[in-house]
């Protein structure tokens, strides 16, 4: 549980409210390169150029640029700041989030690396850059005694920051850097993400810990339980303990709510005897809105889907109900054939053509049917890809039995019974750049140990009725320092034909070292030379093109063959990363249709954490609501990025939703338009293939909100009835104009019949 209670730890580090603190996020120098005599607290770095620690250096100019390059700060520790303090421990440095590694030096000495105390003798050490790929997302903060000599106080200090990043984006980009004198809160962990909530009965369960951090200091305070109802503010219950805590002590408070047609608001509050300060934290409780499925058949997933002529066909009809289920096609093509057990259907489509049939799922409880349509032709991908990535929960430290497990649980929780399919070994399965060798005599890429047989690991995926994706990039190296496949772009085809590979996520990283300039040609040509690659072999591969956006990659990623393209820098699970990222998905919009996909990136729902270890997603319930509604109304690829077996009961609820599952793989193939922006409010409206709309209504605000839709405003039907797709109910008529309640940071979604 290290990375969890480190979050929480950080949490109540900055994000109290206090006094004496000095911004830092001013006046800052930059310099590309590497020379450690930069460190020293006398360099003149007058000639170097100003730059903003709010966002990455490729937003100030500085794009593409990979490697090493200093920051370099002067400022002043007025000995006010001890003088006013209650506790003269420690200054705390706080330099946000560093993409990606960094050494922190003061005064000409080094303090921190990557977020963790170090000291001069670490200076000549460059494991520091050889960290987990994911210390982009690690807050830095470094203490300093108030006793050491390495602070003038009252006089002129300065900070350097040697940054060093890998590939993509770089630097220190946060904002929020500051300083000031530790607290005695900053030695109590109040952890309550170690445990999800769970469903018992009626009621919503978990543990809350407690943790003195201090080996000196006691902690003695009030703990006070606030419960209300997020939508109507009723408040429901209040309890307050008095808690004592040695050095290094640990309690656990057992909580127990009812369930609830909402969230309810938890808020945890801290006040430590003596130094009057507060810890205060919010939480939000999980509720479930899709209804269970019924145990007679129902057919689920697109209604069709497309290969290329002579290329192996897989697919799985998915369906829900009590097993065994029996499956049967009605007018299936010749070439094809179906397992009546699994419903697994193979074989090969030699001639073009629309091949139209009709599924059949048979149970003791009824029978369901659903037409379906195999479309024979030079385009693949006709809906957007629906299956689980590695990198969100795994990072680097994916290996075959992870990967296999996740394939199993497609089987086991039902997800593939939804039309999940892909299962997507991300970056991590190649020989890493210190090892050799890296291909064999004939220039085919190797695997590494993690890894021992590409093509087991691939026939066992497709034995469940599964598709088996993989990742590389165009430049030397992957983003995590592996092997890319630059130079050798048919000899990997070439491999992942031969190990059955269905997917291919393609990452620009190392790239910038090969590309002349950033102009549109050169960031095009690599992704050219990777469909050529993909064209010469016998195998559909889906082709994922991810370089974040770079050069309005939406008006020309089908001209180079991607299926889907990046439209965005990586996602993590916070509501300010969520939003930046999903709601910006506007000028893209007309260049979504089958075949081609505008990818906001994957979902963080569930356990993440990067690899190796996990913790529960910090999106709210109703943030999450809103992930899911808006990737389903954007056609978004939906691509899960948890661990797949300690999914929970709530999030295994928002991934298997079919109705909401339905507006994403809709054959019309509509990204959502953007209709209205109303201050916090914003309408998003779906054109579907029935001739019927979608439309999601999020609340952006910090308040629960009532908001009237003009449906003729947001170019929707001025009359109609309403369903309720989260819910699966009728919401009853309207005319004109509707009242909803939406939830702070949540939607209401819903389709017009």
């Amino acid at each position: 549980m290290k990375r969890i209670i480190l979050f929480f730890f950080l949490l109540s580090v900055f994000h109290l409210v206090g006094q004496n603190e000095i911004p830092l996020n001013q006046r800052w120098k930059f310099s590309k390169g590497d020379n450690l005599s930069w460190a020293a607290f006398d360099f003149d770095d007058s000639g170097w150029a100003a730059i903003s620690v709010d966002r990455i250096w490729e937003q100030q100019g500085y794009d593409p640029y990979d490697g090493f390059a200093w920051f370099r700060l002067k400022f002043t520790i007025p000995s006010s700041l001890k003088k006013s303090a209650y506790l003269k421990d420690s200054l705390l440095i706080y330099l946000g989030k560093i993409n990606n590694f960094d050494q922190t030096y003061l005064n000409g000495h080094l303090i921190g690396v990557n977020g963790f105390a170090a000291t001069d003798a670490q200076k000549e050490d460059m494991s520091f850059i050889k960290a987990p790929t994911n210390y982009w997302d690690r807050k830095r903060s470094y203490k300093i005694p108030l006793n050491s000599q390495l602070i003038r106080w009252d006089a002129e200090n300065v900070l350097a920051i040697r940054v060093y990043d890998e590939g993509g984006q770089g630097g220190m980009y946060t904002g929020d850097q500051t300083l000031r004198l530790t607290r005695l809160t900053d030695y109590l962990m109040v952890d309550f993400g170690r445990e999800a909530f769970a469903f018992k009965g009626n009621q919503l369960v978990k543990n809350v810990y407690l943790k003195n951090l201090s080996s000196v200091y006691k902690l003695n305070g009030e703990f006070d339980l606030e419960v209300s109802h997020k939508t109507s503010g009723k408040e429901l219950r209040e309890k307050k303990y008095s808690i004592t805590l040695k050095p290094g002590e640990e309690k656990r408070i057992e909580i127990s709510l009812p369930q609830t047609d909402h969230s309810l608001v938890v808020e945890y509050e801290f006040e430590i005897k003596g130094e009057k300060q507060e810890l205060k934290f919010k939480e939000e409780t999980p509720y479930i809105l899709t209804p269970p499925a019924p145990d007679s058949p129902r057919i689920n997933g697109p209604v069709i889907t497309g290969v290329r002529p002579g290329r192996p066909f897989l697919y799985t009809i998915p369906v829900t109900g009590k097993k065994p289920i029996k499956y049967r096609v009605e007018k299936l093509p010749a070439g094809l054939v179906l397992d009546p057990n699994t419903g697994i259907i193979t074989g090969k489509l030699d001639k073009e053509g629309d091949y139209k049939m009709v599924f059949h799922a048979i149970n003791d409880f009824g029978e369901a049917s659903k037409e379906f349509t195999i479309r024979v032709g030079k385009q693949i991908c006709l809906t957007p890809p629906m299956g689980w990535n590695s990198w969100n929960c795994w990072g680097l430290s994916v290996d075959e039995e992870k990967v296999k497990a996740s394939a199993d649980m497609y089987v086991e929780k039902g997800l593939r019974d939804h039309g999940w399919t892909y299962i997507n070994i991300d970056d991590g399965w190649e020989i890493h750049r210190d090892k050799e060798p890296k291909r064999d005599a004939q220039g085919n890429i190797l695997t590494n140990e993690k890894f021992p047989d590409m093509k087991r690991l691939g026939d066992y995926i497709h034995s469940l009725g599964l598709k088996f994706g993989i990742y590389s990039s165009p430049g030397p190296l992957t983003c995590g320092q592996y092997t890319g496949s630059y130079g050798y772009e048919l000899n990997d085809a070439r491999s992942y034909a031969q190990w059955g590979v269905d997917y291919l996520k393609y990452d620009w990283c190392s790239y910038d070292g090969i590309a002349k300039d950033t102009s549109l040609p050169e960031r095009k040509k690599p992704y050219f030379v990777m469909r050529y690659a993909l064209d010469q072999v016998d195998r559909d591969i889906v082709y994922s093109l991810c370089q974040y956006g770079m050069s309005k990659v939406w008006r020309w990623g089908a001209e180079v063959g991607g299926n889907l393209w990046r439209t965005t820098g990586d996602i993590t699970d916070t509501w300010e990363s969520l939003k930046e990222i999903g709601f910006s998905q506007v000028e893209n919009q007309p260049y979504a249709k089958p075949g081609h996909w505008n990818d906001p990136d994957m979902l963080v729902v569930g356990n993440v954490g990067w690899g190796p270890n996990l913790h529960p997603t910090r999106l709210t319930p109703d943030e999450q609501y809103t992930h899911i509604s808006l990737w389903c109304l954007l056609s978004a690829p939906l691509l899960i990025g948890c661990d797949l077996k300690t999914l929970d009961d709530f999030t295994l609820n928002l991934l298997t939703n079919d109705e909401v599952l339905a507006l994403d793989q809709d054959p019309l193939g509509y990204q959502a338009r953007q209709a209205l922006v109303d201050g916090d409010i914003q309408v998003w409206v779906k054109e579907l293939s029935d001739g019927t709309q979608a439309f999601g209504i999020f609340n952006l605000g910090e308040k629960t909100m009532s908001y009237r839709l003009n449906f003729s405003k947001a170019g929707l039907r001025p009359q109609g009835t309403l369903r309720d797709v989260w819910r699966q109910q009728s919401a009853g008529t309207y005319n004109q104009e509707k009242e909803f309640v939406v939830p702070s940071h949540g939607v209401v979604l819903m389709k017009i019949h």
